[in-house]
C-alpha cells in the first residue's frame, strides 16, 4: 500500500508543478520503484515497452499517417466547400459550416487536436472575417472538435479495446457514430440560439442544384474513408489494424490520383509529422502502462472494485457516480492515460452489475474527452487559443453554453443505452 500511496501523490506533484502527463506518469513510476524499493527500476523500461509492444497499437500511426495524408492533399477546402454550400446561407451559417466540417473531418483525423488546429483554425478565420465574435468561434471549435475521438476512426477507442477484450475495435467505432452525431446536433442548437441572439447573418444563398452536385460529387471519395473502413471490417476483408494500412493507401490514392493536390515532394514532411505525433501518442501509452503496471501489482483496480462492488449500487447510481468522477479525472489527466489507468478498474465493475460493455465503454470515452473542453488543463482549449489567439478567460466564458449541451448529451447516453449498443448490433459487431 505504501507503494501505491507514493505512487499517487508523486504523480499529483509532478501534475500540480506542470510536468506533461506522460512525463508525470513516468517519473511518478520511476519515483515509486526507487522508494518503495520492492521492485527493480528495470520495471519501468520492461513495461513501457511491453505497453507499446502490441500488434493493434500499429493501427495508431498509420490512421494518423492517413490523416496527414488526407490534409496534404487539400482534403480541408473540399469538406468545407460541401459543407457550407448547405447551411452556408442560413442565419449563423458559418457556425453550422464549423460544426458539419469538423464532424466530416473527424471520421478521418481520430484526433480532436488535429480538427482544431487545421481545418478548425481556417474557420476560425473565415468567421472572424465574416463578424462572428472570434472568442465565440474558437468555442464553437473548440467543443465541436471533440467528436474527433468519438466518431470513427478513433485512437482512443483502440486503445480502450486493448484495455478491455470483452469489446472489440469494430464494436466500439460503430458505437460511436450516433454519440458523435448527437454532439454535432448539439453544437447546432446552441450555435442557432447564440446566431439569433446576436443577429450573425448567412452569406449568399443556396447554391444551384448542378453546383451543389458537383461539389457533392467531389466529396464524395473523402467522406467515404469511414464507411470504407467500418464496411471492409464488418465483412471480414480486414482487422482493425490492417484497415488503418487500406485508410493510408486509400489517403494517398484520394489526395494524389483523385483530387490530385498532394505532391510527392511534400511527403517526408507529412511523413515526419506522422511520426512525430505517433511518437507523442506510443510514449503516453507506453508510460501509462508502467504506471498502470504498479498500481495493478499492488492491489488497487481489485480494491477499488471489490469495494464499489460490495456497495451493492444500483447500475444507474455506479453511473452516475462515474460520470462524476470520470468529469473530475478529465479535468487534470488526457484521455488516452485515462483510459490506460481506469478502464481496468472501472468495466469489470460495470459488466458485474450487469452494464452493457459498449454502452460503459462509449460513457467513459465521452466523459474524458470532454475533460480536454474544460478548464484549467483542457489541451484542446490551449491548441484552440493558440490557434485563434484568443485569451483563454474569453474562450471559457464563451464555452459555458457549449458545456451545458455537452452534459444534456452525457446524461442522454448514460440513460439510453441504446444509442451507443443500437448501431453495433445492428451491423452484426460484439
Amino acid at each position: 500500500m505504501s507503494a501505491a500511496l507514493v505512487l499517487v501523490c508523486s504523480a499529483c506533484f509532478f501534475l500540480a508543478i506542470g510536468v506533461p502527463v506522460a512525463f508525470a506518469l513516468g517519473l511518478s513510476t520511476a519515483a515509486t520503484l526507487v522508494l518503495a524499493e520492492n521492485y527493480p527500476l528495470m520495471v519501468l523500461l520492461k513495461e513501457t515497452f511491453t505497453g507499446m509492444d502490441s500488434f493493434p497499437l500499429m493501427a495508431v500511426p498509420f490512421f494518423i499517417l492517413a490523416a496527414e495524408l488526407m490534409s496534404g492533399g487539400s482534403l480541408t477546402e473540399v469538406l468545407l466547400r460541401f459543407a457550407g454550400q448547405f447551411v452556408g446561407h442560413k442565419r449563423g451559417g458559418l457556425g453550422y459550416t464549423n460544426v458539419v466540417s469538423l464532424t466530416f473531418f473527424s471520421g478521418i483525423s481520430g484526433s480532436a487536436l488535429a480538427d482544431a488546429a487545421g481545418p478548425g483554425s481556417m474557420l476560425i478565420k473565415m468567421m472572424d472575417k465574416a463578424g462572428y465574435d472570434r472568442a465565440y468561434a474558437a468555442a464553437l471549435t473548440a467543443s465541436t472538435a471533440i467528436v474527433g475521438p468519438i466518431i470513427p476512426p478513433s485512437i482512443i477507442m483502440i486503445i480502450y479495446a486493448l484495455q478491455d477484450e470483452t469489446v472489440s475495435v469494430g464494436a466500439l467505432f460503430a458505437a460511436g457514430i450516433l454519440p458523435g452525431i448527437l454532439i454535432a446536433v448539439a453544437m447546432c442548437i446552441v450555435n442557432f440560439r447564440v446566431s439569433r441572439q446576436r443577429n450573425y447573418r448567412g452569406e449568399g444563398s443556396l447554391p444551384p442544384l448542378a453546383e451543389i452536385l458537383a461539389t457533392t460529387w467531389r466529396a464524395v471519395p473523402a467522406i467515404l474513408l469511414p464507411v470504407v473502413i467500418l464496411g471492409g471490417m464488418r465483412a471480414g476483408w480486414f482487422t482493425p489494424t490492417e484497415a488503418s494500412v487500406v485508410a493510408v493507401f486509400y489517403a494517398l490514392v484520394c489526395g494524389k490520383f483523385v483530387y490530385r493536390t498532394l505532391e510527392w515532394k511534400a511527403l517526408p514532411d507529412i511523413l515526419a509529422r506522422a511520426a512525430l505525433l505517433s511518437a507523442s501518442v506510443l510514449i503516453i501509452i507506453g508510460l501509462s502502462a508502467s504506471f498502470a503496471w504498479v498500481l495493478t501489482i499492488e492491489g488497487i483496480p481489485q480494491m477499488l472494485a471489490e469495494l464499489l462492488v460490495s456497495m451493492n449500487l444500483a447500475p444507474w447510481m455506479f453511473l452516475v457516480i462515474v460520470n462524476i468522477f470520470l468529469l473530475l479525472f478529465g479535468i487534470f489527466i488526457e484521455p488516452l492515460p485515462g483510459v490506460m489507468v481506469l478502464v481496468p478498474i472501472l468495466a469489470p465493475v460495470a459488466m458485474k452489475l450487469g452494464i452493457d460493455p459498449v454502452h460503459f465503454a462509449m460513457i467513459v470515452i465521452v466523459n474524458l474527452t470532454l475533460g480536454m473542453i474544460t478548464p484549467p488543463v483542457g489541451g484542446l482549449l490551449f491548441v484552440t487559443c493558440n490557434v485563434s489567439r484568443v485569451p483563454m478567460t474569453q474562450l471559457v466564458r464563451e464555452l459555458v453554453p457549449f458545456l451545458w449541451a455537452h452534459g444534456i448529451v452525457l446524461v442522454l447516453l448514460t440513460f439510453v443505452p441504446a444509442l451507443s449498443t443500437w448501431l453495433p448490433r445492428t451491423l452484426g459487431f460484439k
